[in-house]
């Protein structure tokens, strides 16, 4: 058996680490320690993309990771909120400019503009109620993607738990999950 403490430490030398003031007891605040050692890094990985499910609200468990619900569009704003996140995970929060997005469900519209590298970049958005679009969504990822890394995608049901990682750390992870890890494309 593998400890959450030991996963925890594998992780830290992967350079996934919890973020400041995020404790074990906060993990298992969410998840009984059985949950986290019956299937060693599955429940930890997908904890990394969460946030504390405890005062003080808003503390994102690990900045290098994300749980990305497809099921978030819910207006102006929200692919805005993918980029910010994408880009948090990244390490490059200010990556992206002149980030701006229109969203109308109703009526089957939506676009995502923003200036990446000096470059411009205007996605016309199929809209599909309140599920953000898999291949815009892709397309982010490569602009953001540089220097080797890559976004990898830990599968969740309707979500993925979202990693920006160098092949090296991605295949050392995938050999701690059973290859759970895939690249966006």
């Amino acid at each position: 058996m593998i400890t959450l403490e030991q996963q925890l430490d594998t992780l830290v030398q992967l350079g996934l680490t919890l973020n400041k003031g995020v404790t074990v007891s906060e993990l298992l605040y969410s998840w009984e320690r059985e949950e986290y050692e019956n299937a060693p890094f599955d429940t930890i990985l997908f904890m990394l993309g969460s946030e504390v499910e405890r005062e003080p609200w808003g503390r994102d468990i690990c900045d290098k990771a994300w749980n990305f619900d497809l099921e978030c569009v819910e207006g102006s704003g929200s692919y805005v909120t993918i980029v910010e996140n994408l880009c948090r995970v990244a390490g490059t929060p200010n990556l992206i400019t002149d980030l701006e997005d229109f969203i109308d469900i109703e009526n089957g519209t939506a676009w995502l503009k923003y200036t990446i590298d000096g470059n411009k970049r205007h996605y016309t958005i199929p809209v599909d109620n309140d599920w953000a679009d898999p291949e815009t969504i892709s397309s982010i990822m490569e602009d953001i993607e540089r220097d080797g890394k890559r976004f990898y995608l830990k599968d969740n049901g309707q979500a993925s738990i979202i990693f920006y990682l160098d092949k090296y750390t991605a295949d050392k992870l995938n050999e701690l999950t059973g290859n759970a890890l895939k690249t966006n494309r």
